[in-house]
């Protein structure tokens, strides 16, 4: 049988439940993944085929989803016990926030981080203990974004999005409006468009130029898992048997057909990641199955990192890149985190 490349190039192991985040650090020196049970394990970059040097801390009591933080070397969690935590690559940890309800979202950028609870988002400059706004939003937040220079953070909720300009001295929002439920939200590297996906296992989309609709569908299931890869050109996305691409180039996505890499007639595709220096994407199936589509060309060339007919992992819950796209890290529905390094010669 021949080897799977996480093999000779990787690691894994199996935790005892679901992984519900994997992140890398900004420095890209380590990576994170974050379990239902509140605990955060800690990989090095330079030693992440060891298994022995995975840290395994337990920071929360239930948690709910993992960022890498502002700061080059920590990330952020939060849980159903209310807590923010910061915890750093060498284990040092520090609760930033303490409080009834659960937090739910999280999104930093190099300057600032925002969470959510409930209505509610908060925004803190980057050290992260002081609060300096709190937005309130119609309903429950189910996304927060930045935009890539840190000056806008946009969150999705029931029936559209808002946008704040996170240094305004008076904050005034830019609703964005469709009816519906709104589960997810990705903003174009640009500037130029807003995306939400929808309950309906439709995406929808608004030109930030002039608020114009966009709306994708057609997808056989929810779209929980979506990017813009590092140019803009393209909004990577799950939900299908296949990845889809939606242009965002040449007038589109209105109008254009999307397109499709690494189909796997039967699976479907649950989590994406493009890659932040290459023209690849990441993309993970609800077998366990982990593979890089290239965007262009006419061979649509794909390398498989693991198979999912081969070890049982579960769904893909999650897939993170370092920011160098040197290693990628992916954590499934079933406890296994995998690491492999894509810049180990063969």
């Amino acid at each position: 049988m021949t080897r799977e490349i996480i093999e000779d190039r990787g690691a894994e192991r199996r935790f005892e439940s679901p992984i519900v985040g994997v992140a890398s650090s900004r420095d890209g020196k380590t990576f994170a993944a974050a379990t239902a049970d509140g605990e955060i394990i800690l990989i090095p970059r330079d030693q992440m085929t060891t298994l022995g040097s995975w840290t395994v801390l337990q920071v929360h009591e239930g948690a709910l989803c993992l960022s890498q933080d502002c700061l080059p070397d920590a990330f952020l969690t939060g849980g159903e016990d209310g807590k923010l935590v910061r915890t750093y690559a060498d284990g040092r940890s520090e609760v930033l926030r303490e409080g009834r309800r659960w937090v739910d979202c999280i999104a930093t950028s190099t300057t600032h981080l925002a969470f959510s609870t409930g209505r509610e988002l908060e925004v803190r400059a980057a050290e992260g203990k002081a609060t300096l706004k709190t937005l309130d939003h119609p309903s429950s937040v189910t996304g927060i974004v930045f935009d890539a220079k840190g000056k806008r953070v946009a969150a999705s909720h029931y029936n559209g999005a808002s946008v704040w300009f996170v240094q305004a001295k008076i904050d005034t929002v830019r609703p964005f409006e469709w009816k519906g439920s709104h589960i997810g939200i990705a903003i174009h590297p640009g500037g130029e468009a807003l995306v939400t996906s929808m309950q309906e296992n439709d995406l929808h989309g608004w030109r930030l130029a002039d608020g114009h609709n966009m709306r994708m569908s057609g997808y056989p299931k929810q779209v929980r898992s979506m990017a813009f890869t590092r140019n803009g050109r393209w909004l990577a996305t799950a939900g299908a048997d296949a990845i889809v691409l939606w242009p965002f180039f040449g007038g589109g996505p209105m109008g254009k057909a999307p397109s499709e890499l690494a189909r796997l007639p039967g699976l479907f595709v649950s989590a994406v990641c493009p890659n932040p220096k290459e023209d690849i994407i990441a993309g993970g199936y609800e077998d366990g199955t982990v593979l890089l589509a290239e965007i262009g060309g006419g061979d649509q060339r794909v390398l498989p990192l693991c198979s999912g007919q081969k070890s049982k992992r579960g769904k893909v819950t999650g897939i993170s890149f370092t920011p160098q796209g040197g290693a990628i890290v992916f954590g499934t529905e079933d406890g296994t985190v995998g690491v492999v390094d894509l810049s180990a010669k063969s």
